[in-house]
This record gives C-alpha cells, structure tokens and sequence, in this order.
C-alpha cells in the first residue's frame, strides 16, 4: 500500500525536550509527567520475565534511571517481579534514585502485585490472599527502601472477581503502607468492583496503535472517572515482553514518523497520548538513547488528518 506523503502539524521535537512537554496528570494527589518510565527492560538484555534472561550491565541500568529523572521523568512504573539472575529493578530505582536513603520530592514509584515469579524466575501461581499480597507489598516496600507505596496496582488474570484482592489492598491503604490503588490487566466490570471498595486512580491494560481497539470505550469512560489509563506495551504491541515489534509497521504509521522525522516507536507513544490527557505512557529501555527518544516523544504533536489515519490503522486491527 501507498500512502502519500503528509504534511507535519508542527516541526519535530528538539533533540532532548523535558517529560513535561508532554503535560501533566494527577494521579491522586500526585502530579506526573505523561510520559513516564518503565523498568520492565532495565533487569536484562534481551527479552524480560523469562528465566534464562542475560542481565544488564549495572552501571548502564543507573545511568538510564538517573537520565530519566533528569529528563523530567517522575513516575517510574516497577514491580518486584521484574528481576533477573543479578538484577532487581526495584533494587536498582532504589540504588540509583535514592542513594542517600532519599527520592526525589517529585517522583512517584508506582508497582504492581499479583503475579508471583520463584527465585529461578519461573511462573508460579498469582498472589491471592491478603497473606500473599501483603507479603508482596512488604518485599516492595523492603527492596525499593520505602515506609510506604506511592501506587500499587493490583495485577489480574481471567473476569473473575476482584473483591477480596482488592478489599486486602484497600486494608493496607488505610493502614499507611500504600498511598494509592490501581488496577492492571482488569474488564470494566472488575474495575466497577473495585471502585465500589476504594478509590481507584489509575487502569493499567495492554494497548497501542492496533492493539485492542475494542477498549475504545473503556479508554474514554476511565477519562470521564478521572481515572488514569496507563497502557503497557503501548511500544511493542504484540512483540511484549521481546520489546521488539513483531512484523513491519503500518505504511500510514511510516508516512506520518517521516513527516515529523520521527521514528515509529515516537509516533506510537505521541498517538497514544493524544488519546486524553488522563493516557499515561510508560515505555521502557535500557539504552540512553531511546529513553531520549522516548521522552521526545511527548513533545510531537499530531495533526487530525493525521490521527485519524493512524486510528484507521488502530481500528482495522478489530476486523
């Protein structure tokens, strides 16, 4: 297919603009950049969650959280999880962000419980219990150096119920130990269920440019809530936890990154945020210079004969 060249809204974005180009979010009562960073990638090279996983070299993973936060990142997206033979992406946000005992003022650390990972890095059933999840909570708040979570979004599997996850959680907000409560991987009904315990201030589902354009409604009544919609994945879309797309991209999402000068990747996280002020992006890297490029991103502005192509692509996915 041939697309015929368009014309850009606005130049491309200067070589290293700030995360706040892209605006802002509260998530609570806690202000965030819209494009954030996720620490998924940070533990290995290589393709995350899997046993066999290589790990990073440490000094490259600090210096890509350090660059982050110099760049106006400050909501960084992590889970206890995330790890690999040698590193721990909880240890590591600690290490390089808090290396006196202390984070920056700004910087909020969201995480995740739920899936459960054994020492070898293999998948062991989902924490379900207030037990279980409490525990989850302890070792989050143990390996990033905290008295208490900023975020912590609350993991699923399947439609069924949420009620005594999220009720356990809930119980650990009012204790101290958590600040906020989200939820990731949820239907809309699951998310109703929680609201119905606690206040719930961000949804965290998979989603990008021709990945589930059925959670077009979803999106849009989470902006009505005042609920943040945080996709993952919003980069890779169906090559997740590899990081890399799977097969070529669209020839209409090629003519727009050419039209800006921007690469591909640039222009899924700019489509994404140009979904509502309430999307959240959180790509993830080890390698400075795509975490540059990444927060660049934020700072390009789409046209409407633009958006609407890029939609068309978004949308043909659900035929």
């Amino acid at each position: 297919m041939t697309v015929d060249p368009i014309t850009p809204a606005a130049s491309a974005p200067s070589a290293s603009p700030a995360a706040s180009a892209a605006g802002t979010w509260m998530l609570g009562d806690l202000p965030v950049h819209r494009i954030g960073f996720g620490a998924m990638r940070l533990p290995q090279t290589g393709a995350a969650l899997v046993e066999d996983a290589v790990p990073r070299d440490r000094d490259q993973a600090i210096a890509v959280l350090r660059k982050a936060v110099d760049l106006g990142v400050n909501h960084i997206d992590t889970a206890a999880f995330y790890f690999s033979r040698l590193r721990s992406a909880n240890e590591l946000i600690n290490s390089a962000l808090a290396p006196s005992g202390r984070y920056p003022d700004d910087l909020v650390v969201a995480t995740k419980v739920g899936p459960v990972r054994d020492a070898s890095g293999a998948w062991a059933a989902h924490a379900r219990t207030p037990h279980e999840l409490r525990a989850q909570v302890e070792e989050n708040l143990r390996q990033l150096g905290r008295d208490h979570l900023d975020l912590v979004n609350l993991r699923v599997l399947g439609t069924d119920s949420v009620a005594e996850r999220f009720g356990a959680l809930a119980e650990l907000r009012e204790a101290g130990l958590i600040r906020h409560l989200g939820v990731s991987n949820v239907t809309p009904e699951q998310l109703d269920e929680a609201r119905e315990i606690a206040p719930v201030v961000c949804v965290q589902n998979m989603y990008g440019i021709g990945v589930r354009p059925e959670y077009e409604a979803f999106v849009r009544r989470c902006g009505d809530l005042g609920i943040a919609f945080v996709p993952f994945y919003a980069i890779a879309a169906a090559g997740r936890e590899t990081g890399a797309k799977a097969g070529a991209e669209p020839d209409e999402l090629l003519a727009v990154a050419r039209a800006h000068g921007a690469s591909p990747a640039q222009i899924r996280l700019a489509w994404t945020l140009h979904q509502g002020p309430h999307l959240l992006a959180i790509p993830g890297t080890g390698d400075l210079g795509h975490l540059a490029d990444n927060v660049a991103a934020g700072a390009l502005k789409l046209s409407e004969e633009e958006l609407a192509l890029l939609d068309g692509v978004h949308r043909a996915a659900a035929v």
